[in-house]
């Protein structure tokens, strides 16, 4: 009995870990290359995003979110999106359902009340599950390539995939710092009631990190920039020739006609719905 209470508690402590929190983040910024979402054109599906990041604000009809959100959470699904991510979705929906109910219980409003405030709920996880379903599908240089086909600056484009290669080396970073604050750091001895000691004296070393990554991170930023320029990067970035090989393999293929066509004849019955069933 007590080797599987043992197992179960190192099995939660493993989840809770930092490493273990380094490789869901890491899983999520560099994207799953097979989902159903990854063999669309990254262009197409940056526009498809941009409408499900944008419409959802117009919308006040519930149905017709409710209608969005099903068919956003079966894609997400399928993009095989990280645990963590859904974790922090699922607290932050909880919290939020729950500060609407204290509100409106706290002035009178009743259940009626927290109802209509929900309409908020959703249209917040109506954007957040497409963007995790979109952006789980697509890695940085996809996601790069498609913002200078579309036209954004080069170094727009450039800065959110280096923005993306960065992030295990920031991580990594972090993590060895803390590491070297608590070997040379002197923990309390007595953890106090509830551990307020410990949490204090983590807190304090996770703040007083952040100063050497940064300026660490400056040193390599600073390093890089250098390596780019020796090899004629402004130069190359500014050539259509370049330019052209490098979207090269960008193709918009008739998959992606289909599930365009598919999406706005969904959209288009939900639309309808809404008006023949208004909640």
């Amino acid at each position: 009995m007590e080797v599987v209470e043992t197992v179960h508690k190192s099995t939660i402590w493993e989840k809770l870990s930092v490493e273990r929190v380094k490789i869901e983040l890491l899983r999520t910024a560099y994207g799953q290359s097979m989902t159903f979402l990854s063999k669309f054109d990254p262009r197409m599906l940056i526009g498809w995003y941009s409408f499900f990041a944008i419409a959802p604000w117009f919308i006040h009809n519930k149905t017709v979110l409710i209608g969005l959100l099903l068919a956003i959470a079966i894609l997400t699904y399928t993009s095989k999106p990280s645990v963590l991510v859904l974790i922090v979705l699922a607290f932050g929906l909880v919290t939020d359902t729950a500060y609407m109910l204290i509100v409106a219980l706290a002035f009178g409003g009743g259940l009626s009340a927290a109802w209509a405030l929900s309409t908020l709920t959703l249209k917040l996880l109506v954007i957040a599950l497409a963007s995790i379903a979109v952006f789980s599908s697509m890695d940085p240089e996809k996601l790069s390539d498609a913002l200078l086909s579309l036209g954004m600056p080069a170094q727009f484009s450039f800065g959110v995939a280096y923005g993306y290669r960065m992030l295990p080396i920031l991580i990594e970073e972090y993590n060895n710092l803390l590491y070297s604050y608590r070997l040379r750091g002197s923990a309390p001895l007595r953890r106090g009631w509830l551990g307020w000691r410990t949490i204090i004296y983590i807190g304090k070393i996770s703040v007083l990190a952040f100063y050497p990554l940064i300026l660490n991170t400056a040193k390599r930023t600073r390093t890089t920039v250098e390596a780019l320029e020796v090899k004629g990067f402004t130069y190359a970035i500014k050539d259509p020739k370049v330019k052209r090989i490098k979207l090269a393999y960008l193709k918009i293929l008739p998959r992606d006609y289909a599930f365009v066509a598919l999406s706005v004849g969904y959209v288009a019955f939900v639309f309808w719905l809404g008006n023949q069933f208004h909640i």
